[in-house]
């Protein structure tokens, strides 16, 4: 399959390698030159880990038209903040229907990236789709090279109606798609993203060893402490109950965590201890980071927003997004995915509905 790749991270480097370990054509686009530049001299990703193996990539580039020409496949693994972008730069190059999935879509990313695509005039009418998550525990070792700590089971994917969820799936590359399932809504993928609970208040509870120089910290078994993940828990609970209240069901982070890693434990601090590719993962280096940048804006704040217009008082998830609002100096509920940005209407029946 022809598949184009856009996001050269961590997420992109590891699902680049792995289709191209399987036999596919893959292009990888990142915006900047500087993140790709020496990747582009070999064309080659060096893969360890869950997936081994020198993955050469056929293209790598920074033009979006030559990403995306006559690709089957979007894969999408940027941020959340570049995803209106990357819709605006796609619109006039998607000049037949094709599949584009967000790997993951945080809090309505199928939505928004929809909408641009629209507004920017896109002729074509691709199938949005988003993932809870991404497939990989994976972090970026150099330039070249990608380590994947494992693969998350049962990762959520949804489309906007998700009428067309098993058909995505379905026709995802194997190696890929067996690791996804399909939600029954979108809300499961949208209010399910776990990463808004999992990265943000961790991140601004710890600001002071992440800042600190001297010291690192791995990220979830130590920074996450025993009180940290009560407070989560408390979190999760308003990300619950506004799925609840618009009519679906999501699983709480303590059972997304024994779903997608096979971890045990009876409290989410528990769990996360029993999480192995935990071990390894250290914490960011500074407060600007995805956790953050990414996470609150995209995640936390669009939370917020719909449960408020559910009449739900979302005390935890204002705290947070305060928080941060202050450490940083920056408005995350001005510039992020707030509801009049997304034009989300919530009907007499609770069921949200994109346009």
């Amino acid at each position: 399959m022809k598949i184009a790749v856009l996001g050269g991270g961590n997420s992109g480097y590891a699902m680049a390698a792995h289709l191209a370990l399987e036999g596919h054509e893959v292009k990888l686009w990142n915006r900047s030159y500087s993140t790709i530049a020496e990747l582009m001299a070999y064309n080659i990703i060096y893969c360890q880990g869950a997936i081994e193996g020198e993955a050469k990539i056929d293209l790598i580039t920074t033009h979006m038209d030559e990403a995306v020409h006559d690709v089957e496949l979007i894969l999408v693994t940027t941020p959340a903040s570049a995803h209106a972008d990357i819709a605006r730069q796609l619109a006039e190059h998607i000049k037949r229907p094709v599949t584009i999935v967000l790997n993951p879509g945080r809090t309505f990313g199928a939505i928004e990236f929809s909408s641009v695509l629209r507004q920017w005039g896109c002729a074509a009418h691709p199938i949005i789709a988003e993932t809870q998550s991404i497939i990989y525990t994976c972090r970026k070792t150099s330039p070249t090279s990608v380590f994947v700590f494992t693969l998350k089971n049962d990762v959520l994917l949804s489309t906007i109606t998700s009428t067309n969820n098993k058909k995505v799936i379905a026709n995802l590359p194997s190696c890929i798609g067996r690791y996804f399932v399909p939600a029954q809504s979108m809300i499961q993928t949208s209010i399910g993203n776990v990463g808004m609970i999992l990265h943000c208040a961790p991140a601004l509870l710890n600001a002071g060893w992440i800042e600190n120089e001297r010291n690192s910290f791995k990220y979830y078994h130590d920074g996450i402490t025993p009180s940290i993940a009560s407070f989560l828990e408390q979190l999760d609970n308003e990300r619950i109950e506004v799925s609840r209240r618009l009519g679906w069901e999501v699983e709480s982070v303590t059972e997304w965590i024994k779903r997608s890693y096979g971890a045990e434990g009876d409290t989410l601090y528990s769990c996360i201890q029993d999480v192995d590719a935990y071990n390894i993962i250290e914490a960011p280096s500074s407060l600007r980071h995805r956790y953050i940048y990414e996470d609150v804006p995209y995640g936390l704040v669009p939370l917020e927003g719909i449960g408020n217009r559910l009449g739900l008082s979302m005390k935890m998830t204002g705290l947070v997004i305060d928080l941060a609002n202050s450490l940083l100096n920056i408005d995350f509920r001005k510039i992020g995915r707030n509801s009049e940005r997304l034009d989300i209407i919530i009907p007499e029946d609770r069921v949200i509905e994109g346009f």
